[in-house]
């Protein structure tokens, strides 16, 4: 096999790769034997019909495309390994030469990676984060947990009024004909859940269990159902029952029964602690996120465009992945959702854009820098993946060769430059 790299505009290169005519004629062999147990042609029994003779009927061609399927994939490995350019997207294949006695020759265009002129990255000016925990946190974290241990109560003697749990049953209407999907029966709506129509729910505070209130709604312009897309209507509705929510009094007595404290003030004086411990974390994040988008900001690169596709991609394929391991099939997504492959492509454009350049930034960075990952550093991370994945460390590590070793050392020493960026930025 040998390689040519042609350098092109805009981060782009095309490598022409030539495989011998012997391992061509290989391919061609190994496609005939494939095959000869399909092909049938009179005067032969089935599977006996010599290579030549299914040539002369069909043509030399008729291996040509199995040939090159099996030559490409491999051919393609090798030049990646012998080229000394960083390539950063799927190849586009173009097959230039094959015909049996010649060698083999195929094209693939490629994105390289982008050269990133850096900006300011030292001491870039991020806003100020608050770290402070303040006493409207703990009482919210607290009345989240009242509210998770309290009671449905049902009531009788007044009126809907916002935030209960009701059952309805209602009818809609359109110029006074009842409209197909807008009926009803013990239909559980919780007031100011925003579950309904705009102005739907607002309508039924002040009903009265088992009387008939009328609801007037304007479909949204982009409502689901194009027939009743800005239409106007009247839902006749009918509440048949009230629950409220009764909150567990916040004494020593509730702080006992929820926590492992003894007395309300002990179980506030946690919560302070986890808060201010999760929000100390949540700033330094923050802190991170901000300082290198300022230093992206602040740089310049040429993101080639079948690098971004790939990214774009590789998004759509994760997220796949992640509800995947949730229960859901990617085509069940779709149907629920009415989205397409080509759509969730389209829509992860923005973040896939935003993790190139951070990517590319922070690795320029740590060369510039020289900052890099330590052989201990890559020990800890492999204690952490064998944590993850509840494998032996010995196990892990066998598993990785020399190029997921030197990319994981690359993910480390980004890492590194990630904080390096945020400690020394500047709050305003």
């Amino acid at each position: 096999m040998s390689l040519q790299v042609e350098k092109l505009e805009k981060n782009m290169a095309k490598l022409t790769v030539e495989v011998s005519a012997e391992d061509l004629e290989k391919a061609i062999e190994k496609s005939y034997q494939k095959q000869k147990k399909q092909i049938s042609i009179p005067g032969f029994r089935k599977g006996k019909v010599p290579r030549q003779m299914v040539e002369k009927m069909y043509g030399k061609e008729v291996f040509y495309e199995d040939a090159a399927n099996e030559l490409i994939p491999d051919a393609y490995d090798k030049a990646l390994e012998e080229c000394e350019e960083d390539i950063v997207s799927s190849p586009r294949i173009e097959v230039t030469q094959i015909e049996a006695g010649k060698p083999f020759i195929f094209t693939a265009t490629v994105a390289l990676k982008p050269e990133v002129k850096l900006g300011e990255y030292k001491g870039v000016k991020i806003e100020k984060i608050d770290r402070e925990v303040t006493e409207e946190d703990v009482m919210a974290q607290i009345n989240k947990e009242r509210d998770h241990n309290a009671r449905n109560i049902t009531v009788e003697d007044r009126p809907v009024k916002d935030g209960d749990m009701t059952v309805i049953d209602f009818e809609g209407f359109v110029d006074g004909v009842a409209f197909e999907g807008g009926k009803g029966e013990n239909y559980p709506l919780t007031i100011g859940s925003g579950a309904f129509i705009p102005g739907f729910e607002e309508q039924l505070v002040g009903a009265e269990i088992g009387k008939e209130v009328e609801v007037k709604v304007t479909f949204p312009e982009e409502y689901q159902a194009e027939e009743l897309q800005g239409k106007e209507a009247v839902f006749k509705c009918t509440v048949k029952e009230i629950k409220e929510k009764e909150l567990p009094e916040l004494d020593d007595e509730f702080a006992s029964e929820v926590s492992e404290f003894e007395t309300l003030e002990e179980y506030k004086e946690d919560i302070r602690k986890n808060l201010a411990e999760k929000k100390a974390k949540d700033a330094d994040t923050a802190r991170e996120n901000e300082a290198v988008q300022a230093a992206v900001a602040a740089s310049e690169m040429e993101i080639p465009a079948p690098m971004l596709e790939t990214q774009q991609r590789q998004m759509v394929d994760e997220f796949a992945q992640r509800i995947t391991m949730q229960g859901m099939s990617m085509e069940q997504y779709m149907q629920f959702t009415g989205a397409t492959y080509e759509k969730l492509v389209e829509q992860v454009k923005p973040q896939a854009e935003e993790r190139i350049k951070s990517r590319l930034v922070l690795e320029a960075i740590a060369k510039a820098e020289k900052i890099e990952a330590t052989e201990a550093d890559y020990e800890e991370e492999l204690k952490t993946m064998a944590d993850v994945y509840q494998m032996e460390v010995d196990k892990v590590k066998e598993l990785m060769g020399e190029k997921e070793k030197k990319n994981i050392l690359l993910d480390l020493a980004v890492r590194k430059a990630a904080a390096f960026v945020a400690e020394n930025a500047v709050e305003e």
